[in-house]
């Protein structure tokens, strides 16, 4: 099932704009398809690329090493420390910025939220393969906002156990927020495919609650 940008949405609201429920059996996701954020995309997509100190990180996937293709930072508060493929990551302080972006999510999310991942996709040849946000620290049902900016790329979801169950392919836009919450991530995995054609860069930012002495 695809999910493109001008599909007909369930509301509309003047602090949200519009807002569509996507229909994932077994899942709960909501698409704020153009969230105010209380600056333009582009000002937030160029502070976010110059000052982030962008790492690209490596993978052991079957006993091989292999550069992520895509570069990544990790922020949040102190004890907010995030286990991923084998390795433990502390946080980056906040910025300014992240902050108030946070503050932001947590009033849509009405969740706690004290981290953030950034993914940054600097064109076509980068992505991410299939996975789960269900890591032990994120609890048992995480509530994860994703927001993204500047490229639109497509987001696709396939069930963890039933190969032959029809997924979703959601495009996330420039300033869209994605709420995966409920059992989402315990049902669901997702990811970012690579592209043949040419392709601008995208920052996305999944913000979420890591709980303390779990990592």
């Amino acid at each position: 099932m695809q999910i493109e940008p001008g599909t007909p949405t369930d509301a509309s609201d003047p602090d949200l704009g519009p807002v569509e429920r996507l229909p994932l059996p077994d899942a709960d996701l909501q698409l704020f398809h153009q969230l105010p954020l209380g600056a333009s995309t582009t000002d937030l997509f160029q502070a976010l690329q110059a000052e982030t100190p962008w790492r690209e990180e490596s993978i052991t996937l079957f006993g091989k090493t292999y550069l992520q293709p895509r570069l990544m930072a990790w922020y949040g508060d102190p004890d907010a420390h995030y286990r991923y493929s084998g390795k433990t990551y502390a946080p980056l302080p906040w910025t300014n910025l992240l902050l108030k972006l946070r503050d932001r999510m947590q009033q849509l999310a009405e969740a706690p939220l004290n981290s953030v991942l950034l993914n940054y996709y600097r064109d076509g040849r980068d992505s991410m393969g299939l996975h789960a946000d269900d890591e032990p620290e994120l609890g048992p049902a995480p509530v994860i906002a994703s927001l993204s900016l500047g490229e639109a790329r497509k987001l696709y979801f396939r069930h963890k156990r039933e190969r032959g169950r029809e997924g979703l392919d959601v495009t996330l836009t420039d300033g869209s927020v994605l709420l995966m919450r409920g059992a989402t991530q315990a049902n669901w995995k997702h990811g970012i495919r690579k592209l043949a054609r040419p392709c601008g860069p995208r920052i996305n930012l999944t913000f979420r609650q890591v709980q303390h002495g779990q990592a």
